[in-house]
């Protein structure tokens, strides 16, 4: 779970020598610095350097098509637009390559092609728990929009009842430990004490082109990831897919209410935005501005009394990442920690990471301080310097957009997974080889991996499989 420095009251541009936080003591920095003020290191020899590793292009650059028109302010920050950014990401950078780690173990036949489901897919119920041998009930869905009314997105679905002994709706639950005692109002069973699983404990979500699994960990006494998995339809009427994935911070006020925010808001931002013919990438900036919002409104509901504004007490914040496969597309955006990976299904071809950072770690590396052995081995590796909240620095957001001209799959999750596969190549060699024509199942073999590992986080992970089609590549 990512972790942020004390907030400072006003955000700061970026230092010439690029660094946000200190070095050596992660002190965060004002402008015009040359030494830390709280250990004294010398900033001065800071100098600037390429990451040192190798990079592969996993498709063609985007060539964009003039950007639909939009009232002006009708965003809360600006929006790049994709007539005004040919093939770069939102930062103005190009994007031929990507900084990745290369691989390729094994070879893998193709995946037949996926048919999307604009209205999304069933819930599937939760695996036993492994440290209850119980039944966890399924979580509550998540909102999803209909394409013909995007804004308006209906009440959320009622998942199945859980085939071991669901009460019925008004009976009083029965304690899955011992089936004879009541739950009480605080989540304890009142005849043997065992504590119920709670429905954000363990999460799954399967649609036809897209599905993830959250599990809480080992180590934590809660899940606070969040996720949001949908399917819709571009106004053509070819199928697209999106995740949202988001990780709360946990030195943060209520990060489990800030991740579950982001993932809806921004998930309803995109089922609003994509069926309107709203660029891909567009609305995945939007979408990010909207998760910011959300989480940035829990910090002002009434009864907060602007405690959470205090710079001493962190407000709710969160980390979100995301993509979207539409139209021979693959498009991520991301504030944070939390990855994307592309894994090709003929795996004797690179994978590759497709997202960078806003970490001390990546920092340090971007500064040419440390490898990238040397830095995610140190223990303020984790700490973040971007993130969704109302104490954040500023509003970045990243996108990028590519074209693989390949099918293959794309792997959404949060540290909890990529700690336990962080290069390019580690996350290949876990993905099933099937993970396009099983992505449930890929999702849950990854979730499995990462506890097997010693699951010291909570860990999710959604998979979007992509069908590559020349007819399609070549549509955007």
């Amino acid at each position: 779970m990512s972790q942020k420095p004390m907030p400072k009251p006003n955000p700061e541009p970026k230092l010439s020598h690029g660094l946000a936080a200190c070095p050596d003591c992660a002190e965060p920095l004002d402008s015009g610095d040359r030494f830390c003020g709280a250990c004294g290191h010398d900033l001065s020899a800071v100098a600037a350097a390429e990451p040192d590793r190798p990079t592969v292009a996993i498709g063609t650059p985007v060539v964009w098509p003039a950007a639909p028109p939009r009232e002006p302010g009708s965003l809360s920050t600006a929006t790049q637009h994709p007539g005004d950014l040919p093939g770069t990401d939102s930062g103005g950078h190009d994007l031929p390559t990507m900084a990745v780690r290369t691989d390729g173990p094994v070879s893998a036949p193709a995946p037949a092609p996926q048919a999307a489901s604009p209205s999304g897919g069933d819930f599937e119920l939760a695996a036993p728990d492994p440290r209850t041998a119980v039944q966890v009930d399924p979580p509550q869905a998540q909102p999803q929009a209909q394409p013909p009314a995007p804004a308006q997105p209906p009440a959320p679905a009622q998942p199945p009842a859980a085939a071991s002994g669901a009460p019925a709706s008004g009976a009083v639950p029965l304690c899955v430990a011992c089936r004879a005692g009541r739950v009480d109002s605080d989540g304890y069973c009142e005849n043997c004490g065992h504590a119920q699983p709670r429905e954000r404990d363990h999460m799954e979500r399967e649609l036809d082109t897209v599905a993830a699994v959250s599990d809480r960990g080992l180590r934590h006494h809660r899940n606070e990831d969040s996720f949001a998995v949908s399917a819709t339809t571009l106004p053509d009427g070819s199928p697209a897919a999106l995740a949202i994935v988001c990780d709360g911070v946990s030195s943060a006020t209520r990060p489990d209410e800030a991740s579950a925010a982001a993932a809806q808001a921004a998930g309803a931002s995109l089922l609003a935005a994509l069926p309107r013919g709203i660029h891909p990438q567009q609305a995945m900036h939007e979408a990010i501005v909207a998760a910011s919002e959300a989480v940035n409104s829990l910090a002002e509901e009434p009864g907060q009394d602007g405690a959470e504004h205090d710079p001493h007490r962190n407000s709710p914040a969160c980390t979100i990442v995301g993509s979207v496969v539409a139209d021979g597309l693959l498009v991520v955006g991301w504030v944070g920690d939390s990855r994307v990976y592309w894994v090709p299904d003929d795996r004797s071809t690179p994978s590759a990471r497709l997202t960078e950072d806003d970490s001390w770690a990546a920092q340090m590396v971007a500064a040419g301080l440390m490898n990238e052995a040397e830095a995610y081995a140190d223990e303020r590796a984790h700490a973040i310097t971007g993130w969704l909240g109302a104490d954040a620095y500023e509003l970045d957001p990243h996108t990028a957009a590519f074209k693989p001209d390949r099918s293959g799959v794309v792997v959404v999750c949060t540290d909890g997974l990529w700690n336990y596969a962080e290069g390019a190549e580690d996350m290949a060699r876990v993905v099933p080889p099937d993970a396009a024509d099983r992505p449930l199942h890929g999702a849950q073999v990854l979730v499995g991996h990462a506890l097997d590992g010693g699951g010291h986080d909570n860990i999710t992970v959604a998979l979007l499989p992509f069908t590559f089609s020349p007819q399609g590549a070549g549509s955007a």
